[in-house]
């Protein structure tokens, strides 16, 4: 694995907490210059106070992104916060864009990525683990927030968990609900919180939501999250079991989401 280069690190910053996240991991970890790539309807506009060098773009303009990376003199990058899907699929490609997906077979996020992965890397910069500096914000398996629950709702977190991995491994999705050994809503192209909506829906309370990596998972991108937004969400939803894979799960604003897990009554679990 390379070594994160502390003199200079670029953020690919999506939405969320994730960002300025990472901006303080970096900080606290010595990162002397931090150059972030922010994307208009995305990116957070606080993020320009926090790091040292911005520029905002539309999703789409990899080419004008790694100009402005190279004359940053970056060479190490990380993608940290989601884009939309429907932003992923509303492109507004440049002339780079247009030519890495006309080599792609698929056009999923995963591809997408990975497409943007190589095309950095053809100008000297490494995409690093979306997890850098953030290895401590990974939970162990076990109980980690909220009401202690019976066996029972832990059986049909293992029940979701088996099906959520299957559904990443068809490239799906990776999160399901389920409440008593049924499968009510698989994550689709609409993201984890419509899903979770429908499948808590369904549900009418007491449901589970499980949220996995994918087999094989690319530490670069596409990594679980799980933050304050998503208890709201399930709570919201009728979901008071959230169960995530352990290790592999970032867990994003934790003294907040410990403070929503026993206000709002949702369980938090980790599967090893």
């Amino acid at each position: 694995m390379t070594a994160p280069n502390l003199d200079n690190i670029a953020l690919i910053a999506g939405n969320g907490i994730y960002p300025e996240t990472f901006v303080a991991a970096a900080r606290k970890a010595g990162v002397r210059k931090l150059v972030a790539a922010a994307f208009t309807n995305e990116t957070k506009p606080e993020l320009a106070g926090m790091v040292d060098a911005i520029e905002w773009f539309r999703v789409g303009q990899l080419g004008k992104m790694i100009s402005f990376f190279k004359k940053q003199g970056v060479t190490q990058t990380v993608m940290v916060g989601q884009i939309a899907p429907k932003n992923l699929f509303d492109l507004r490609p440049d002339l780079r864009t247009l030519i890495m997906m006309a080599r792609l077979k698929e056009r999923n996020a995963e591809t997408l990525f990975g497409g943007i992965a190589n095309e950095l890397a053809k100008d000297g910069i490494t995409l690093l683990p979306a997890t850098t500096f953030l290895e401590d914000l990974m939970p162990k398996p076990g109980h980690v927030a909220g009401p202690q629950i019976k066996k029972r709702r832990v059986e049909d977190a293992e029940f979701g968990f088996k099906i959520a991995k299957e559904s990443s491994r068809l490239d799906i999705g990776q999160t399901v609900v389920v409440k008593n050994g049924t499968v009510l809503a698989v994550e689709a192209f609409e993201g984890t919180n419509e899903a979770v909506k429908r499948g808590g829906a369904l549900g009418r309370g007491g449901a589970t939501m499980v949220k996995v990596s994918k087999p094989n998972q690319d530490m670069r991108f596409d990594v679980p999250v799980v933050g304050p937004e998503t208890i709201r969400t399930a709570a919201g939803a009728g979901v008071d079991v959230i169960a995530v894979e352990a290790g592999m799960t970032l867990l994003l604003g934790r003294e907040e989401v410990f403070r929503l897990c026993l206000e709002l009554k949702v369980t938090l679990l980790a599967i090893g």
